[in-house]
């Protein structure tokens, strides 16, 4: 279907509400369920442009993805470069393949690169892959940023765990108050085009390289403390037995998926989506296969990154600091 089918104008940004992922072809079929999720709450007044940056999704994924446009909604890909920025967040990644390293890929540092890779925009939603939408999106991207830079949730699991709360408070050097969850964001892309914030996120690294539980969100924070709309909770909630009112997207983030586990909180929700897409049979073998050993070694990297956690947690002053040039 041509953009230009809808009955809508998407060239008028008023109209058009940008939402971007970033994936690899492992993250495809997770992508699927959100992007479908996405569709069925939907403004029909609205245009809606899912812009999917990625570092060499195959042509069988990209169809499949594509399948999932409607009269609202488009979908694109854009493959990422290696350019310079790019190539300094491969080589710091490289180093980062240890137990408690969640975040050793380069794919979480795409979503930063929107910004500069998209100048048409001015404002945009990202959503993480394991995202299930419950309301429209484009309530989210019309969202007041006032001085702000950027708005995300205060991250619930440094909250709720302490070795994350004594982490974030001593070794990021951010009140655990104040930290935020990176898998939603609303961004002002002028104003980060105008802070550099690419320049200064690899900057950063480079000046660093440091050892960090969950780089790209650490880093963030760091850099953009003091500049980020905390985010109603409703828009990043993770999963539990009894969704609070009002949902409107939940973000089964970090533990328990629900393509790796049954009976999980909110596992409807996502089968819910997944069924829509080409992507159901595979999720529930991807499920099925993920026996008690693949289990087992689950719940240790993630003990591991508790772990990690805490004997950062016990450096003396921040491993990360920003001066704003």
């Amino acid at each position: 279907m041509s953009i230009f089918d809808t009955g809508l104008n998407p060239l008028k940004n008023n109209k058009v509400v940008p939402v971007f992922l970033t994936i690899n072809s492992g993250y495809a079929s997770y992508a699927a369920a959100s992007i479908h999720s996405l569709t069925q709450h939907v403004n029909k007044e609205r245009y809606y442009r899912v812009i999917i940056l990625h570092d060499g999704l195959n042509w069988v994924n990209r169809i499949r993805l594509r399948s999932l446009v409607t009269k609202n909604v488009s979908i694109q890909f854009k493959k990422i470069s290696r350019n310079l920025y790019l190539k300094a967040i491969i080589r710091y990644c490289s180093k980062r393949k240890g137990a408690g390293d969640f975040f050793s890929s380069a794919v979480y540092y795409y979503r930063f690169f929107i910004p500069r890779l998209f100048p048409i925009y001015n404002k945009c939603v990202y959503i993480d892959s394991d995202t299930i939408l419950r309301g429209d999106i484009g309530e989210l991207f019309d969202l007041d940023l006032g001085d702000n830079v950027m708005a995300a949730m205060i991250d619930p699991k440094v909250e709720y765990v302490k070795e994350f709360r004594d982490y974030v408070n001593n070794a990021v050097g951010v009140p655990y108050t104040e930290y935020t969850n990176s898998g939603v964001l609303v961004m002002n892309m002028k104003a980060l085009r105008k802070m550099h914030y690419l320049s200064a996120l690899v900057d950063t690294i480079n000046k660093y390289d440091a050892d960090l539980v969950a780089p790209d969100q650490d880093y963030m924070n760091v850099i953009l403390r003091g500049k980020i709309k905390h985010l109603n909770p409703c828009w990043n909630m993770e999963p539990k037995k009894d969704l609070p009112k009002g949902t409107k997207l939940v973000h089964f983030n970090l533990f328990n998926k629900p393509w790796h586990y049954k009976n999980v909180p909110q596992e409807k929700i996502f089968w819910n989506a997944a069924r829509g897409t080409g992507f159901y049979g595979e999720l529930k073998r991807q499920q099925e296969s993920f026996d008690v050993k693949k289990q087992k070694a689950d719940h240790e990297k993630v003990g591991a990154l508790i772990k990690k956690a805490a004997r950062l947690a016990k450096t003396k002053g921040p491993i990360i600091r920003f001066e704003e040039k």
